[in-house]
């Protein structure tokens, strides 16, 4: 099997396909401004009190959020949602009604708590990172709980419908999720089955601390547990390894990107994959994958170009649908069903160990 398909973190540059339409200059710099809006409502609460209800007093929503908490700023913030369409100001003022724009706004939300909230340092370091004057992981971070946040908000609402249904066909008692993040996916899966237990697997403290605070919050610390641990690691560590043992499915969703990062593990990661859970015949694997070369897309979709961009700093290459998919055979994993998932050039995958 020979494993040729490994691209580099984006387009190259003698590319000749079909080239999304230029970004306007005011496009540009609107859109940097509104992102980090939509992240601060979203970090305040207030999209949260709009989804439950449309109308929202502002004056009461502020003296509800703390004293600490300013009216002039917030009053600043929800003026310039308004000048983006996502609310409407009524009352004079005093009153924030969320439109339709906006709602589509607040089901997205979680790619802007992934860039702005997770990645913003990066992309706003990518000159120090260019001229040596800072090292991604060393002193230039990203932060952790925002990017697992906002992973957790997209699976709510676009991803999880899909994986209910994929996961509807598959029989397991005891569940591992690999990159866990806060463990929202695996509280929810594992809570909407009885009987069945599951597993919170993830490298971050930040994230495995949140994690720990969502399984509570679910009523099911007796069922779900938060581990931070390196996944590929964990089945040596004698306090899991009993609970490694009962794992029958293994599911991971936007972690194997990262796992394949180097390429002396990459031909074998699946393989070890196996090794650390083995007692597992099922996985549900899903990830982002570079766009293909010949897409020839009109415009950028929502999310690619920043997760391109955020790899390509970090130094986390990229690979196509076909290489997983190679991967995936050399490891003696047999795909029975393939569906897109949710974000674009996203495919999960439901693969059975021969």
């Amino acid at each position: 099997m020979t494993l040729l398909h490994t691209p580099p973190h984006a387009l190259p540059a003698d590319w000749h396909g079909a080239a999304p339409a230029p970004i306007g200059v005011d496009q540009a710099f609107n859109g940097y401004v509104a992102a980090t809006v939509v992240h601060t409502l979203d970090r305040l609460g207030v999209w949260d009190r709009l989804a439950a209800e449309p109308r929202l007093d502002i004056h009461d929503f502020v003296r509800s959020a703390g004293p600490a908490v300013r009216e002039r700023v917030v009053r600043e913030v929800l003026r310039a949602a308004a000048v983006c369409g996502w609310l409407r100001l009524e009352d004079g003022g005093d009153t924030a009604v969320l439109t339709d724009a906006g709602r589509e706004t607040v089901r997205m939300r979680g790619y802007f708590t992934w860039a702005v909230g997770g990645y913003s340092d990066v992309f706003s370091g990518a000159a120090r990172l260019a001229s040596g004057e800072a090292t991604f992981g060393d002193t230039l971070l990203r932060d952790e709980a925002m990017v697992a946040l906002g992973s957790g908000q997209n699976d709510r609402s676009f991803m999880s419908t899909t994986l209910d249904d994929v996961l509807d066909g598959v029989d397991f008692h005891t569940l591992a999720d690999l990159g866990s993040g806060i463990s929202a996916r695996v509280s929810r899966v594992v809570g909407a089955r009885p009987g069945t237990r599951g597993l919170g697997l993830d490298i971050s403290g930040p994230a495995t601390e949140l994690g720990h605070r969502t399984i509570a919050e679910a009523g099911l610390a007796d069922r779900v547990k938060a581990v931070r641990a390196d996944v590929l690691d964990v089945c040596h560590r004698e306090a899991h390894r009993d609970a490694i043992a009962e794992v029958d499915t293994v599911m991971s969703f936007f972690l194997l990107h990262d796992l394949l990062a180097d390429p002396g593990t990459r031909p074998h990661l699946f393989t070890r994959l196996r090794e650390a859970f083995p007692a597992a015949r099922t996985f549900v694997l899903a990830d982002t994958m570079l766009r293909p070369d010949a897409e020839g897309s009109a415009s950028l979709p929502v999310f690619s170009l920043g997760y391109e961009l955020a790899h390509a700093l970090m130094g986390v290459p990229l690979h196509t649908k076909e290489t997983y998919e190679e991967l995936f055979a050399a490891a003696g994993l047999h795909a029975v069903r393939t569906v897109p998932f949710g974000t674009p050039h996203s495919w999960l995958y439901v693969l059975e160990a021969r």
